[in-house]
């Protein structure tokens, strides 16, 4: 769904990615990890076609879009969903609006649909009663949701996630994380996550969603090895990949930078 070619990024004389490759499967979750300024971000606005690189090519969905026009852009842009830091709301609109932001924009539907899809998202991350409330008047965590039912609306086929969680308290990144797996595994979206935080990585990687027969959602351990493969990990360091692997692979690690990270925590 996603693959980097030997991608090249410098802002000036400083190098961000140098000849980064990895690829992104179908239904896939890319964990990507590294301190700050090792180019987690950038591969991002990368994808998203906000920045282009000097050498190498970017594959979505097998279209090459690191020459494509911003009109072209546009095109593949409306198939990913982007979740972004803080949940980056307009404060001047309501949630309803916020959500909505790009179908109103585009106005090639019916405000009755764009309501409709708009209300499916919120009942999804569980804010619809929160629907007229303006962001002023939202928790934190209740506006990452509100990101999160943003980047939903139009079902895209890739979701990607800045640092969801960061400043978040445990109970509501958790609420955050399960909003996440429930995609993955139920939605069979492809995914992105780029994050400091490993707990929140872990549980990404440890646990899978089962839908019962009355709709509920139940939350699983990973007990089969073959599940992990839902779920790699990236660590950048130098502009470079320096590990890739499964959760597994990276608790165990020998490589200094990957041990001294996973230390941490």
């Amino acid at each position: 769904m996603i693959e980097f070619r030997g991608v090249h990024k410098s802002f000036g004389d400083e190098v961000i990615l140098d000849g980064v490759s990895f690829c992104v499967d179908h239904g896939e979750t890319k964990i990507i990890m590294g301190a700050s300024g090792s180019g987690k971000s950038t591969i991002l606005k990368l994808i998203l076609g906000l920045i282009r690189p000097e050498e190498g090519e970017i594959i979505i969905d097998g279209q090459d879009i690191t020459n494509l026009s911003e009109s072209d852009l546009v095109d593949v842009r409306r198939g990913i969903g982007m979740v972004f830091q803080e949940g980056a709301l307009f404060d001047s609109l309501s949630v309803r609006e916020n959500v909505g932001y790009r179908l109103y924009e585009d106005g090639k539907i019916s405000e009755s649909l764009i309501e409709e899809a708009v209300s499916r998202e919120l009942s999804f991350v569980g804010l619809q009663d929160a629907i007229d409330k303006m962001p002023a008047q939202l928790s934190g965590g209740m506006k990452r949701r509100a990101g999160l039912a943003r980047a939903l609306l139009g079902s895209p086929r890739v979701v990607l996630y800045d640092e969801p969680t960061a400043g978040l308290d445990p109970v509501t990144t958790r609420t955050i994380m399960d909003l996440m797996i429930r995609l993955r595994d139920l939605e069979d979206v492809t995914s992105i996550f780029v994050t400091h935080d490993l707990h929140a990585a872990s549980i990404m990687a440890n646990e899978y969603a089962v839908e019962e027969e009355d709709g509920s959602v139940r939350f699983m351990p990973v007990t089969d090895p073959a599940r992990l493969a839902h779920n790699k990990y990236i660590m950048l360091q130098g502009g470079v990949i320096c590990f890739e692997g499964d959760y597994r692979e990276l608790m165990k690690s020998e490589i200094p930078y990957v041990k001294k990270f996973v230390s941490r925590y």
